[in-house]
């Protein structure tokens, strides 16, 4: 099997991934937070020693770390939690369904308006794109660092910073950028990401910053170890919105992802940018397949393909049935696929443990498939 679905969640895992979330299944850790044993405490400091690292990872503060399920519960977290009746939201036309469904159910209600910032004919958002949707009730800006159909990155400090110049807050989508990216650089008041993908842990975790400038209200409230002489939700960070047991296993897998990345980041996007040169390179010399995305703009290693008179599900399922793992579709991003102007595409996606020779492989077998028609 050839694994190139890894803008989905990544895979192979690092060894030391498998063996820390193992590990606290098979030894005696307790609830963290929950107890003043030495099981208790000994989960505690693995919650505590991967909320520090993600931290470290984005040169931010600890407590601002916040656990979450996955991508989509920490944007649903910051959309739900911060959204009033009446305001308006900018976000882009690449936008996941993380996002737009929120905001949609939002919108249906008459709740809030949404305006969908311009891209130019490479996907490229600009300053100019934000000044020109900004109205008196815009009250926050979601941007999608990499999209999850192209991998096309976009200026996200240019654009932060133009927002901020309103007084705009700044919610960034990094489910495809997490482990390239800090705060620092991009400015984002709130930064959104999965355990699962570019930060190498197990399915079931993810994250969300919170920055001091921002006050999402909570989504879930109950125990949470601290206060518990109050009825009342705390507001002390993280325990404001982390109520109920934290998934450890997942977040001790995830704190060797972390650190994984940490150690070899630079060189994970090098490899994976050189991979998705490589590939884009073979399938665009073939005249019938057709590659989206601009190859000569910033991108992470996501690259979405077509077949000419062939269905995308039709093409996966052919590379399926040769031993490759690909998506086929949509990939929950229909805005994306509307301003290309498809029904779906095919999408090869690399991960750090991805190869030549499967890339190669991969334009191979698409080649056969051309000869096939």
């Amino acid at each position: 099997m050839i694994y190139l679905d890894n803008a989905a969640t990544t895979w192979p895992k690092p060894p030391q991934v498998l063996r820390a979330a193992a590990g606290v299944m098979a030894q005696p850790f307790g609830n963290p937070g929950r107890g003043g044993h030495k099981a208790a405490l000994r989960a505690g400091r693995v919650a505590d020693a991967c909320r520090e690292a993600v931290a470290d990872l984005l040169g931010g503060a600890p407590e601002r770390v916040i656990f979450t399920l996955n991508c989509t519960d920490a944007l649903n977290l910051a959309i739900r939690g911060l959204l009033h009746r009446g305001d308006h939201v900018l976000v882009t036309h690449d936008a996941h369904n993380a996002v737009m469904r929120p905001l949609a159910g939002l919108e249906d209600r008459g709740e809030i308006t949404l305006s969908v910032l311009r891209a130019d004919e490479k996907g490229l958002l600009s300053p100019e794109s934000i000044s020109e949707a900004v109205g008196p009730a815009t009250s926050l800006c979601i941007l999608t660092h990499a999209s999850n159909v192209t991998g096309t990155v976009q200026p996200v400090a240019e654009l932060i910073a133009a927002a901020h110049g309103y007084g705009i807050p700044v919610l960034l989508d990094a489910a495809q950028s997490a482990g390239t990216l800090d705060l620092k650089t991009t400015g984002a008041d709130l930064l959104a990401m999965p355990g699962h993908k570019g930060l190498l842990g197990p399915m079931g975790t993810g994250v969300l910053y919170v920055g001091e400038q921002v006050s999402p209200r909570p989504l879930r409230e109950g125990g949470t170890g601290s206060a518990s002489e109050s009825v009342h939700q705390p507001d002390i960070l993280p325990d404001r919105y982390e109520s109920g047991t934290l998934q450890l296993p997942a977040i001790a897998g995830l704190l060797q992802g972390v650190r994984f990345v940490r150690t070899h980041g630079a060189e994970i996007h090098e490899y994976e940018t050189y991979l998705f040169d490589r590939l884009r390179s073979r399938l665009s010399a073939m005249p019938e397949v057709t590659v989206y995305g601009a190859g000569d703009t910033p991108h992470v290693g996501v690259l979405s393909f077509n077949l000419r008179g062939r269905e995308c599900a039709e093409v996966a399922d052919l590379l399926d049935q040769r031993g490759f793992c690909l998506r086929g579709g949509l990939h929950c991003a229909p805005c994306m696929h509307r301003w290309l102007g498809t029904q779906g595409t095919v999408r090869a996606s690399v991960g750090p443990f991805s190869t030549e020779a499967e890339i190669d492989s991969l334009g191979d077998a698409i080649g056969q498939i051309l000869q096939e028609k």
